[in-house]
């Protein structure tokens, strides 16, 4: 007798630098929790976030930007991320960095334009027309081919939907039925079909079927109630970006020249400038009219300072547009040289202009018990068990060298646990690791002391 284990069909992801962050952390009032929502001290930098996501909530941000400012590894990236768990996944959240501008396929402009429209969404409303149920039979009647030959062809598909009213079968056109092969529909799946389009959307499984077995894969979804065929309301999520590209592609005919247009096309199509004014002109129109509704959602810019002067010049523009996404920017520089100048230095490398326009949230380096709060929560998420004094040592190596060094000692050491035959990290595994690998600064001060060894 064979028996099988069905495994988890949940996605697992790689741990990656903040997978730990669930949110800034905040009490009812705003005020910063010490530690929460994995995020440890910079209390005023979060409570200055948490100002940020209510004016993002209440629709007074737009044409603002943000610059997170602070040295390396003070959480400025987290806080973004933060910022963007808070405003939930219906926000569209839009990340990129300085140097993603410097394409040899498209102008930088274009690049700074498009992720812009990326982090704006639009949230449509309509009233369609639809037959709605679970699938109680689904058959599609074949004929001889027109063409000849012993193949057969589906000349139309029939449909049963049970609703809680009552049931109806449909027939429907050949082009429905590949609608439905490609949702992968099957017997006691909840769909919906649009009477104009003929579009097919599957809602998940009915929940009458909820007790056959449990996979977390499968969404259960109640048995639609009222008449299969009937007006419902349905809410698309787009971002404008979504809406240029669609209307950007010709949609050519079957004829062999319009698909040769299409081979060779190079990648990337340049979005003209004239396109998007007349797609900001239908939107604008669908607003008036309350079929949608706008999201100004979030572009995160990190890395600043490798922007140029150019780039920092269409920003203002951008940010002025009426319609414009909050722009949150990240650096950790000082005084430095703004690129594409030479000899202007400013603050973070950003024309004083713009920072005139910035709110500026500064983040501030760990103290050592934040360090070794810090430590104990990676130590968790990784699924690492790790000894006290081994978080102290950790904390303290932390202060000397930096926070990013400590956190990446983390997996080295539980190795060399596993190899000791240990299930816990000690202290000796940190000294162990710790001699094995370099920080920054000591490997800045061998280079120093051995500078005539190596090349220049």
């Amino acid at each position: 007798m064979k028996i099988e284990e069905v495994k988890s069909t949940a996605k697992t992801q790689r741990i990656s630098a903040h997978t730990h962050i669930k949110g800034l952390g905040l009490d009812e009032n705003g005020i910063a929790i010490q530690s929460a929502a994995g995020l440890v001290g910079q209390e005023l930098a979060r409570e200055a976030a948490g100002i940020v996501v209510d004016m993002i909530k209440s629709k007074k941000m737009a044409g603002r930007a943000v610059l997170l400012a602070g040295p390396p590894g003070t959480g400025k990236t987290a806080i973004a991320l933060a910022i963007a768990q808070e405003l939930g996944n219906k926000v569209p959240f839009c990340p990129m960095v300085g140097s993603e501008v410097y394409s040899s396929e498209i102008k930088k402009t274009e690049v700074l334009m498009e992720n812009f429209r990326r982090a704006i969404g639009l949230r449509i409303k309509e009233t369609k027309e639809v037959y709605e149920g679970e699938v109680t039979e689904l058959t599609p009647i074949e004929t001889e081919n027109p063409m000849g030959g012993y193949g057969k062809t589906v000349s139309h598909v029939v449909i049963g939907l049970k609703t809680a009213k009552g049931t109806k079968q449909l027939k429907l056109d050949p082009s429905i039925y590949e609608s439905l092969l490609k949702e992968k529909v099957e017997t006691g799946d909840v769909i919906y079909i649009e009477v104009n389009s003929g579009a097919v959307k599957r809602q998940g499984r009915s929940d009458n079927f909820a007790t056959e077995f449990d996979l977390e894969a499968e969404e259960y979804v109640p048995l639609p109630k009222g008449d299969v065929h009937k007006k419902k309301e349905v809410i698309q999520d787009v971002t404008l970006h979504d809406l240029d590209v669609a209307n950007a592609k010709p949609q050519g005919g079957q004829d062999i020249m319009s698909m040769m247009g299409q081979l060779m096309k190079p990648k990337k199509t340049e979005i003209t400038d004239k396109l998007r004014k007349e797609i900001n002109k239908v939107v604008n129109r669908f607003i008036d009219q309350g079929i949608a509704e706008l999201v100004p959602g979030v572009l995160f810019i990190d890395e600043v300072h490798m922007l140029d002067i150019e780039t920092f010049t269409y920003l203002h523009r951008a940010l002025e547009s009426a319609i414009a996404p909050i722009v949150i920017f990240a650096t950790n520089r000082g005084h430095c040289e703004i690129r594409g100048t030479t000899d202007i230095i400013s603050p973070h490398g950003i024309p004083l202009d713009l920072l005139d326009r910035l709110l500026i949230i500064r983040t501030l380096p760990y103290s050592r018990e934040e360090i070794e709060q810090i430590v104990k929560l990676r130590a968790t998420t990784e699924g690492l068990q790790i000894d006290d004094d081994a978080l102290t040592t950790l904390s303290e190596l932390g202060t000397r060298t930096t926070l990013r060094y400590v956190v990446q000692l983390l997996t080295p050491a539980a190795l060399t646990a596993k190899i000791n035959e240990r299930p816990n990290i000690k202290r000796e595994d940190i000294e162990e690791v710790g001699t094995l690998f370099l920080d920054a600064k000591s490997s800045a001060k061998i280079l120093t002391q051995n500078k005539d060894k190596y090349m220049k």
